[in-house]
């Protein structure tokens, strides 16, 4: 008898192919399509676009598709803590979130509901079983024997398009009888596949940004949600060159839209140097931007996905998604985990992920609490 997968049908070209190879593979497929956020203040829903894509998409290979509404959900799980990261002067990630939170928690959960032997993706990731880098099931399966030996986040074989970064916080029991089709697939492979099946996704760009934002400017999209408080924007010698519209609209090492160009004098360009949250003043400063250079960091709720190596140990991190892996000494420092840059790195942003890599294995991550020079 064949098993049951249930696939979350983006409306993008990932899930679109996933759910194919999945069909392809014999396995009863199932399209469920999330709603995470309700309609905007112009009574226009993002996702309604999406979700004609998704319909398409599952009608072109005659299979059902149902759609789940979490935006309750989502915004308790994980909007809400976006909002108090920015409240924070921090900058979060909220995708990040909403896989461990929703696309890996609810969802999940609703599969099951529908009969689902199995639950796939169209991450661009694999999964992996025991041993220290992972012994790899064939197409990112993951298959059953959980209980027995942990699973384990393997890079894609894309690696340009690797999405273990923004996995680095789901649980390792979370990835139980789950299936990552695209593991060993590149992009153009997919785009390919979709090509030949005439799905009406197949030349969709992808999705970039925040999901719940879309096309609108972020600070308009904020405004709605937290208080813009404007203050003062002064050099490292406190001396006073501008005013900002609200340390929440600036990260550490911007140099665009801070509306302070055009100065004599100075050599260099711009850039978010720091934000005191007390004196709410932005401080920027021109040049190489030295101050902005870390040796280290401390992590808080580190997720070690599988059974970690022993503490103290040598690996490599990323500090953000498209950072190239950095080489790192990791300890524990309290309830805390730290991590010693072989060189030192430049924006290492609080609020960010830190995550680990040791070889294939992503090894899971925390969020960036404090860094020093």
């Amino acid at each position: 008898m064949s098993k049951t997968v249930v696939v979350g049908m983006s409306g993008g070209v990932d899930s679109a192919v996933a759910a194919a190879l999945l069909k392809e593979r014999g396995f009863d497929v199932i399209g469920l399509f999330m709603h995470n956020w309700e309609e905007d203040e112009d009574g226009v829903c993002a996702s309604d676009g999406d979700w004609n894509d998704a319909l398409a998409v599952c009608e072109t290979l005659k299979i059902p598709c149902y759609s789940v509404n979490f935006a309750e959900e989502y915004m308790r799980r994980v909007f809400d803590y976006f909002l108090d990261e920015y409240k924070k002067g921090r900058t979060p990630n909220p995708d990040v979130l909403c896989n461990r939170e929703i696309k890996f928690g609810p969802f999940k959960e609703f599969a099951g509901q529908l009969g689902a032997d199995f639950v796939a993706t169209g991450h661009y990731c694999g999964l992996g079983r025991g041993g220290e880098s992972g012994e790899k099931a064939g197409n990112g399966s993951g298959l059953a024997d959980g209980e027995k030996r942990d699973n384990h986040l393997l890079k894609a074989v894309d690696k340009n398009k690797d999405q273990t970064y923004f996995l680095n916080q789901v649980r390792t029991r979370q990835l139980d009888n789950v299936l990552f089709p695209l593991c060993d697939i590149e992009k153009r492979e997919v785009r390919r596949i979709a090509e030949k099946y005439g799905f009406i996704n197949a030349k969709k760009k992808d999705s970039t940004g925040i999901c719940f934002i879309g096309e609108r400017k972020f600070k308009q999209f904020l405004s709605q949600y937290l208080p813009a408080l404007s203050g003062e924007i002064r050099d490292t010698a406190g001396a006073l060159i501008g005013w900002h519209e609200g340390l929440m609209y600036y990260t550490l090492g911007q140099r665009r839209g801070l509306g302070i160009g055009g100065r004599s004098g100075e050599s260099g360009r711009w850039y978010v140097a720091c934000k005191d949250l007390n004196s709410n003043t932005l401080v920027v400063s021109c040049g190489e931007g030295e101050e902005l250079f870390s040796s280290g960091l401390a992590a808080s709720g580190f997720n070690w996905i599988g059974t970690p190596p022993v503490l103290p140990f040598d690996c490599f991190a990323k500090t953000r998604y498209r950072q190239a892996e950095q080489k790192v000494y990791v300890r524990q420092s309290g309830e805390l985990v730290s991590l010693e840059f072989e060189v030192r790195q430049r924006a290492v942003t609080p609020g960010q992920y830190a995550v680990l890599y040791l070889g294939e294995r992503c090894l899971g991550g925390g969020v960036i609490e404090r860094v020093w020079s």
